[in-house]
C-alpha cells in the first residue's frame, strides 16, 4: 500500500494484447497493494475486452496521454511491441514514475544500460518482466541446484520450442530489425536470463540463428552454447519448427541428474482466463509431466514444485511500499542478457565463437 494514504498503487498499463491482457493485467489484478487504474489501447475490440475484464480500469488512447499525469499512477508496466519498450521506458522515467517494461528490456544492451542509468540517477524502480524465472521447472531445477542435489553440474540444457510450420501474422514477424522480432529475442531472452541466473556471468557464446520456415523472414530456429565463468556449459534450444519436442530441462551434476518434460502449465492457464485468485491451486503440474531425478541405475520421480507467476508483481509491490527494497528482477540482469543474444547474433554470423570481455 502507499504509505501515504495506505491505498493500492495505481498501475498504468501500456499495451492490451496478448501480453498486456493475458499475463500483465491478471497478475497486476490478482496482487494485494496493487490496483490496475489504466490501460492505453485504442482498438475498439481491446476495449471492449478491458471493460468486460477489468471493469474499474479506464480506457487510455496512447501512452503519451497516459503520461501526461504521472501524479495519477504510481506504477507503469510496458507491454507494447518491442521496438517501443526503449522510449516508452524512458518517457515514465523521466516522469518519475516506476517502470515495469516486458522482456526484453530495449533491442540492445546499450539502450538497456542506458535505462538502468537512468533509473539510478533518478531514484526510480526500473524492473524487467522475467516471469519463466517463476516457471515450476525453473524453480524445481534451481532448488536442486543450489541445494547439491546434483552436485557440481557441468550441463545445463534447456529448451523452449514449438511446432508452427507457418509464420503468424503480427511483428514479431516483422524483417525490420527496429521490430525486435524473432525467436532469439524472444524465447531466448528467457533462456539465456534463467541460465545466467542459476550459473552466473558468461565467458564464451557460441550460436547457430535460422529461418527455416517457408515466408519466414525473422529467426526462428536457434542454438546457443554458453560457458560460464564457473565452467558450466549451457545448452539452449528456441525454434517454432520442432514437430517432436525435446525435454524442457535436462541439469547434468556429477552426482545425479534432473530431466523434465512439458511446459509450465501457468501460460496455458492465464491464456484460458483462468486466474491465480486463491480460489485454486495455482501452478501445479500435471503428474504426467513430474521430472526424474537421479542416475541410471538409481532415480525417482520428482513433483514439480509450484510455479508462481504471481510472486513477480509481489514483489514489485513490496519494492514500492517499501523504497530502497530491490525490485524482483535487477534490470542490469537484462543488460547481461542482450549482450549475450548480441553476441549470439555475431557468432551465428561469423561461424566463430564470441568471447565477452
Amino acid at each position: 500500500m502507499s504509505p501515504e494514504t495506505s491505498r493500492p498503487f495505481r498501475v498504468g498499463l501500456i499495451g492490451y494484447g496478448l501480453a498486456g491482457s493475458a499475463f500483465h493485467a491478471p497478475l497486476i489484478a490478482a496482487t494485494p497493494g496493487l490496483r490496475l487504474d489504466a490501460v492505453v489501447t485504442a482498438n475498439p475490440e481491446r476495449r471492449e475486452q478491458l471493460s468486460r475484464e477489468h471493469p474499474g480500469a479506464r480506457a487510455v488512447d496512447t501512452p503519451e496521454q497516459l503520461l501526461a499525469d504521472p501524479d495519477a499512477l504510481d506504477l507503469v508496466v510496458i507491454a507494447s511491441p518491442n521496438r517501443t519498450h526503449a522510449p516508452l521506458a524512458h518517457a515514465a522515467l523521466r516522469a518519475g514514475l516506476a517502470t515495469v517494461v516486458d522482456k526484453p528490456l530495449a533491442g540492445t544492451a546499450a539502450e538497456a544500460l542506458e535505462l538502468c542509468r537512468l533509473a539510478e540517477a533518478r531514484g526510480t524502480l526500473l524492473s524487467v518482466f522475467q516471469n519463466r524465472r517463476w516457471d515450476g521447472d525453473f524453480l524445481t531445477a534451481a532448488r536442486l541446484v543450489r541445494g547439491g542435489a546434483l552436485g557440481r553440474v557441468h550441463r545445463f540444457e534447456s529448451r523452449f520450442e514449438r511446432f508452427r510450420p507457418k509464420p503468424k501474422p503480427g511483428w514479431r514477424e516483422l524483417a525490420d530489425p527496429a521490430e525486435v522480432g524473432g525467436t532469439l529475442y524472444d524465447l531466448g531472452s528467457h533462456l539465456v536470463d534463467q541460465a545466467l541466473t542459476l550459473f552466473g556471468p558468461v565467458e564464451t557464446v557460441y550460436a547457430e540463428i535460422d529461418v527455416r520456415r517457408d515466408g519466414a523472414v525473422v529467426d526462428d530456429d536457434a542454438f546457443l552454447a554458453l560457458t560460464h565463468a564457473s565452467g558450466t556449459r549451457s545448452h539452449l534450444w528456441t525454434s517454432a519448427i520442432t514437430p517432436l519436442i525435446g525435454p524442457r530441462l535436462r541439469v547434468l551434476g556429477d552426482t545425479a541428474g534432473y530431466v523434465k518434460p512439458g511446459m509450465d502449465p501457468q501460460e496455458a492457464d492465464l491464456r484460458a482466463g483462468r486466474r491465480p485468485d486463491g480460489a485454486h491451486p495455482w501452478g501445479a503440474d500435471q503428474p504426467s509431466r513430474y521430472g526424474t531425478l537421479g542416475t541410471d541405475e538409481s532415480a525417482i520421480e520428482l513433483p514439480t514444485d509450484p510455479g508462481d507467476y504471481p510472486a513477480y508483481y509481489a514483489g514489485i509491490a513490496a519494492a514500492l511500499a517499501s523504497p530502497g527494497t530491490p525490485p524482483p528482477v535487477d534490470p542490469r540482469d537484462a543488460v547481461a542478457t542482450l549482450t549475450v543474444l548480441e553476441a549470439a547474433r555475431a557468432s551465428a554470423a561469423t561461424g566463430t565463437t564470441v568471447r565477452l570481455d
